[in-house]
């Protein structure tokens, strides 16, 4: 059997849970299809299927034949640019309509309600107000039609199904009233309108969608940055000569040449010279990696001082920057669509409500007073109305908007609905080592002396480290002046890559490095070699000082945690909530870390591919993952995980890969999170319940249960403000959520 081939496809159309449903079983029921998963965030099927047995346009159009399309490039299906164009022309048009509904629905309004808003002039005018409610109902409602004949095709029904027969039917009976009035003042009720509840509905509902549409479309913004990480040329030995060709040229086995600053263009093998190599934008590890002969260099790494030449072994779609694109992609097409509770509730009430309201013009009309059809009418549009889904529609929107409000309030961007929805349901917390659980630079942590005084030892120390562009001795210079130690002018300052420096300062020469620099000089470690064990059981790099020949003492440098860590992690851990930390450092120095941070298990020595792998397998133990991190190593487990945060100090990737970004870099932000959504989740139940009473409850009344005991009908006027009612106490629910405060760590 041939490979199998994997393709992504952009869809256009999909709404909720039950759109996705739909093309993923239209896509799934094409011969040769071997799996097809649909993602309503990204709003991508991605099908794998066997070579030859189908084609492209196979796929596209059973996407068509559920109703839904595919989005054309001009360039392919693959031009990300020309997808984010089309994109970003559809919320352009999602705002038009909202703007224009809006600006209709308002005059709308006033115009309805006469004796609060009287002497208005056209407005008072039933005619004008039709004129106006048309377009609001057929033009910026048009989505809603289509969704729900779309549906209807496959019968079914959906949140357009709702929107379109409610907001119709009030539509429709207030037209029924403008052009039969004295059929409806023979039954004493007046002149009805409700075209302001149609236009309301159709207006707010649309905005709900605008701003989704607004969220959905920043998700290709982590590949960008990505892929502009990549240097556009490199600078490689050809026939004996130095030349600048674009990366894309670059073979396997050219000899290619980096000089200090220099971003390194591919992935490769140091063949000549040595340097310190800045790796963290790929692994996330603040210090800098020494590199040999025989040492491997990552692409999109920064070389800190030193030139060095490297043989090219992997370009291309090869290189470890290229995967870990190809992850972030997989990850984010992957990720399951959130089935919608208001959507799965629709798929339920709207055929039931049909089915009522159905029943209901049958039974009056058999056994209703006459004029029989009369009232058979009334009440099956009295269903309909009391049925209409303006709190149902309302029920999550509202809440999820006051909620990310709030977010934002406390410095917490979140970038759509579906992630606060998510985070209530996390039971492990994942989170990064470097630069999210600590401060992501070293520091003095220690200073051991051989009896000298410690503020004579750093003064000394730092003075010879001015010159070092070296991360530990910039740490040891920031350590001495935090102090409030005066640093002396150093002369004949050398560096050596990979050891350490030395240093005049004022008559004295100072040696700083590891235990090989001084030993190769001939100076006895001997006295210092137990608390430099210590050190570094600790998780610690000892730096060791000389000072005229004679070893003098340590400095110990690592990465501490940040302030927060420990109370966030105990916090979390008092939630319920099981804390993990990720890093690629070594077991000794993670299990250092985590222990001193609090956490529940430390997965160490996790290279920057494997990190959305960690993420996984968690997530097929069965747990819901909150990833937590700041560098673009990061990326892919964020992007993985259920729900993914990121610390805002750190990179872009990182912050756009993420589905919530902390601002402050603070992780108590996390704590947040997780209480906000749970709180979030429960209003929205809370509104999904009371949408659904209003409607339940009332609905028989409408059909006229009560009319044979005690005589009473329910008017559709009534039913309207019922309706109205149920709409007011579900925004009014979600305004509670402006009052949430953040738990104190």
């Amino acid at each position: 059997m041939s490979a199998l081939k994997k393709i992504t496809l952009p869809i256009e159309g999909m709404t909720c849970a039950s759109c996705v449903e739909h093309v993923q079983k239209a896509l799934a029921g094409v011969d040769g299809v071997v799996s097809a998963g649909v993602n309503l965030a990204t709003e991508r099927a991605t099908v794998e299927f066997v070579p030859g047995a189908v084609e492209r346009g196979d796929l596209v159009r059973a996407v068509e034949s559920a109703g839904y399309q595919v989005l054309e490039t001009e360039t392919g299906v693959e031009d990300e640019d020309g997808e984010a164009r089309l994109r970003r022309r559809e919320y352009r048009r999602l705002q038009l309509r909202v703007v224009i509904g809006a600006s209709l629905s308002l005059p709308i309004f006033l115009g309805s309600f006469q004796e609060w808003f009287g002497g208005l002039g056209p407005l008072n005018n039933m005619y004008v107000l039709w004129a106006l409610a048309t377009p609001v109902q057929f033009w910026v409602g048009w989505r809603f039609y289509k969704g729900a004949i779309s549906a209807a095709r496959h019968r079914t029904t959906n949140m357009n199904t709702l929107v379109a027969v409610g907001s119709t039917s009030a539509y429709l009976y207030t037209v029924a009233a403008i052009l039969f009035p004295s059929f409806f003042e023979a039954q004493g009720l007046g002149m009805p309108m409700y075209f302001d509840t149609a236009a309301i509905i159709i207006t707010l509902i649309l905005l709900g969608r605008m701003l989704e549409a607004r969220a959905k479309g920043q998700t290709s913004e982590a590949i960008k940055k990505l892929i502009g990480l990549t240097p556009r040329t490199a600078r490689v030995v050809r026939e004996g000569v130095e030349v600048d060709v674009p990366v894309e040229d670059v073979v396997t086995g050219d000899l290619v040449i980096v000089r200090p600053g220099e971003r390194i263009p591919v992935d490769g093998v140091v063949r000549e010279g040595a340097s310190s190599v800045d790796e963290s934008m790929i692994t996330g590890e603040s210090l800098p990696v020494e590199k040999q002969a025989g040492d491997e260099v990552v692409g999109a790494t920064i070389n800190k001082m030193g030139s060095f030449r490297f043989e090219a072994t992997r370009v291309g779609r090869e290189t470890v920057l290229a995967q870990i694109i190809r992850l972030v992609q997989d990850a984010q097409g992957s990720k399951p669509p959130i089935a919608r509770m208001a959507d799965i509730i629709a798929s339920y009430f709207v055929p039931g409500v049909f089915a009522v309201a159905t029943l209901t013009f049958v039974i009056w009309m058999i056994f209703g007073p006459a004029p029989a059809f009369t009232y058979a009418l009334l009440n099956f549009v009295a269903v309909l109305i009391i049925a209409c889904p303006c709190a149902l529609g309302l029920a999550t929107p509202t809440a999820i908007m006051v909620g990310t409000g709030k977010g934002a309030e406390n410095g917490i961007l979140i970038r759509g609905g579906d992630s606060l929805e998510t985070a209530h349901k996390v039971d492990t917390v994942v989170l990064d080592k470097t630069g999210t659980l600590t401060r992501g630079e070293p520091a003095i942590t220690d200073v051991i002396t051989t009896g000298w005084d410690e503020a004579q030892l750093l003064r000394l120390a730092g003075s010879a480290e001015r010159g070092s562009e070296h991360p530990l001795g910039e740490a040891i210079v920031h350590g001495a002046l935090e102090r409030g130690i005066e640093l002396e002018i150093a002369h004949s300052f050398q560096a050596i890559a990979g050891q350490g420096i030395e240093a005049e300062v004022k008559g004295h020469l100072v040696l700083v490095g590891n235990p090989g620099f001084l030993e190769e000089r001939g100076l006895s470690l001997t006295a210092l070699a137990d608390q430099a064990a210590l050190l570094s059981g600790q998780g610690k790099t000892p730096m060791f000082v000389a000072v005229d020949g004679n070893p003098v003492g340590i400095i110990g440098v690592a990465d501490t945690l940040k302030d927060s860590s420990r109370e966030t992690v105990a916090r979390l851990r008092a939630m319920g909530l099981e804390v993990v930390m990720l890093t690629g450092d070594n077991r000794r120095t993670a299990e250092a870390i985590g222990a001193e941070a609090g956490v529940d298990r430390v997965l160490a020595g996790v290279l920057p591919q494997d990190k959305a792998l960690e993420v996984k397998r968690l997530q097929e133990e069965g747990r819901r993952v909150a990833m937590v991190g700041d560098g673009i190593n990061d990326a892919p487990a964020l992007a993985q995980a259920d729900v993914g945060i990121a610390i805002g100090t750190g990179t872009d990737v990182a912050m756009e890969a993420g589905d919530i970004t902390l601002m402050s870099g603070d992780l108590q932000g996390v704590v947040t999170v997780i209480a906000l959504s749970r709180r979030t989740i429960q209003i929205i139940k809370q509104n999904l319940f009371w949408a659904f009473a209003y409607n339940t409850a009332l609905i028989p009344v409408a059909a006229g249960v009560l009319y044979p005991s005690f005589g009473i009908l329910l008017n559709p006027i009534i039913a309207a403000g019922a309706m109205g009612m149920s709409s007011v106490s579900v925004v009014s629910n979600s305004l509670r959520l402006r009052r949430f405060q953040p738990p104190r760590v």
